[in-house]
């Protein structure tokens, strides 16, 4: 038995010569792997394919994650620095992060098109940028500068470039979420935030294309109130329309639109959009109070509007004058503008002007003219980024 092991022993004992060759092969192959790696990294992260495999005909407002996103961090009291491009996949949390405990986050949504030429264009980015950056202050939170949202939204786009649709088709939707990611147990902000952009495309944001919407007129529940956060993009001001809104759709309507908490008498806003009201030549919208969200398409309906010769009001609009109006629409990133056909109030039902004639048809088709390119860009709204 005893020789037995010390013959053994001897086996395992190798010569010095032949550690050192061992040492050598291993050595060579890290440095492969290395330089392997490094070749990888030089390749663009983008892929070559004109358009992803896409029914293009049938592209709802769902969630087709395109194949990168843009990742961002920060410490509660340093700066955001550069961020980087990866492949689009799920994030690591702590079950105390800060946005999932106290809902320390905002969002943004903005939309790359892509023209005639194949070119892409962005609409306002910088807008985008600004709101998110009023949105941060009011949630307590250090946010990108300009130009780093621009940019990240700009390399976002082009990298994901064949997810954007043919013109006619859709848009590449572009999401920028900045949220406390650090984690946090007291009542107070995260010590780390995280700036996330990623896209997917969409066509039609309600079921109903472009064809008219029912919304109903919400009498018990409530989207904002003065002092809140209803006027940025928080996370928070949106699980809470759900019910409503759900309850709303299960009676065949499209939306809810929502009324002042003080009064309830004072139309606000739709669930994820700003809403118009249209009578003669005057088209009024709700003031931004703290409790609206300024939208950046309302933003730009208002001035396209005034620019055609129509009398733009920003004001308190009674839910009466809603009644008796001509046409209603709404705006927004994700809605575009979206004609009203009709809005239910108790127990009364108004119907409004629709169709190609439409004040609402022609702003829209103004709008998405430069937003695509068919027509001239003379306000500088619209950004090239190929």
């Amino acid at each position: 038995m005893f020789k037995a092991i010390s013959s053994l022993r001897k086996s395992l004992v190798l010569p010095l010569h032949t550690h050192i060759r061992t040492l050598q092969t291993f050595s060579k192959y890290n440095a492969q792997a290395a330089s392997a790696l490094r070749e990888e990294r030089k390749k663009p992260l983008y892929q070559d394919d004109e358009y992803a495999d896409v029914d293009w005909d049938n592209l709802g407002f769902g969630l087709t994650p395109a194949d990168y996103m843009y990742v961002m961090k920060c410490s509660k009291d340093g700066e955001f620095t550069e961020g980087e491009l990866s492949r689009f996949g799920n994030i690591q949390l702590s079950p105390s992060a800060g946005v999932l405990n106290y809902g320390q986050a905002i969002y943004e949504g903005t939309k790359a098109y892509r023209k005639e030429n194949g070119k892409l264009l962005l609409f306002r980015p910088d807008h985008n940028a600004v709101r998110m950056q009023l949105g941060a202050e009011r949630m307590l939170m250090p946010s990108p500068s300009v130009d780093q949202f621009v940019d990240a939204v700009k390399q976002t786009a082009y990298a994901n470039k064949r997810w954007v649709p043919p013109l006619g088709k859709g848009s590449l939707y572009i999401r920028p979420l900045l949220m406390g990611s650090g984690p946090i147990l007291g009542l107070g902000p995260a010590p780390e935030y995280t700036f996330i952009v990623y896209a997917s495309p969409v066509g039609n944001y309600f079921k109903e294309g472009i064809a008219a919407l029912n919304l109903y007129v919400e009498e018990e529940y409530v989207r904002a109130a003065p002092g809140g956060a209803g006027g940025v993009k928080s996370i928070t001001n949106y699980a809470p329309v759900l019910k409503a809104l759900s309850r709303a759709k299960s009676r065949g309507f499209s939306d809810v639109l929502y009324l002042d908490s003080v009064k309830k008498k004072y139309l606000e806003e739709a669930s994820s959009c700003n809403v118009f009201v249209i009578k003669g030549r005057t088209i009024s919208t709700p003031a931004t109070n703290g409790t609206i969200l300024e939208g950046i398409t309302r933003k730009s309906v208002m001035e396209i509007a005034s620019d055609q010769g129509y009398e733009v009001v920003e004001k308190a609009v009674h839910v009466d004058e809603v009644m008796e109006a001509d046409e209603v629409f709404c705006t927004g990133t994700a809605v575009g503008v979206a004609p009203v056909g009709t809005i239910t109030y108790q127990d009364k039902r108004a119907e409004y002007e629709t169709g190609d004639e439409s004040v609402c048809q022609k702003l829209r088709s103004v709008l998405v003219g430069i937003q695509t390119g068919l027509i001239e860009d003379t306000k500088g709204w619209v950004t090239c980024i190929n």
